[in-house]
């Protein structure tokens, strides 16, 4: 593994997917590679997308992030409470609990122990972070697409 992943759970993020369509993802630093170069302001929760920058790719893409690793890698996605009331989320597959959008804190520490499991129902009330994370998804299946062509 290559010493530039600092997302949260990099060195553990070793789970295989469980859908048989991303199995060109081998582990969800594949994935987190991949995103790299689909996460953008569209993508990014409205409140946060003036902040957002290729500096800070991750800014506003957590929860979209983490039901989008579900659907690949299974798990479950869990929830750190923030002082202005939302959550901020991240998953746990078996063993395995990584946070592929953690740099967008810096070196703000979280709290990966007192959590609150999240539900898709849940968020995907609000229809922008529905289409939001339609949206990301879309562009993995064609990134992926376009690779195996």
């Amino acid at each position: 593994m290559p010493n530039s992943y600092a997302f949260y759970g990099a060195s553990q993020a070793d789970c295989p997917p469980v859908d048989p369509y991303y199995s060109a993802l081998s582990s969800p630093r594949d994935l987190y590679d991949a995103l790299l170069s689909l996460w953008c302001a569209d993508t990014c929760a409205p409140r946060m997308r003036k902040d957002w920058s290729k500096d800070n790719p991750t800014l506003g893409q957590c929860s979209i992030t983490a039901f989008l690793v579900q659907d690949i890698f299974g798990g479950e996605v869990y929830g750190i409470p923030l002082k202005e009331g939302g959550f901020h989320c991240f998953n746990k597959v078996g063993q395995c609990v990584f946070d592929l959008t953690s740099e967008q804190f810096g070196s703000l520490p979280l709290d990966y122990v007192h959590v609150t499991p999240q539900s898709r129902k849940e968020h995907f009330v609000k229809e922008e972070k529905r289409l939001r994370y339609e949206k990301l998804k879309a562009s993995l299946q064609s990134l992926l697409r376009d690779k195996m062509n």
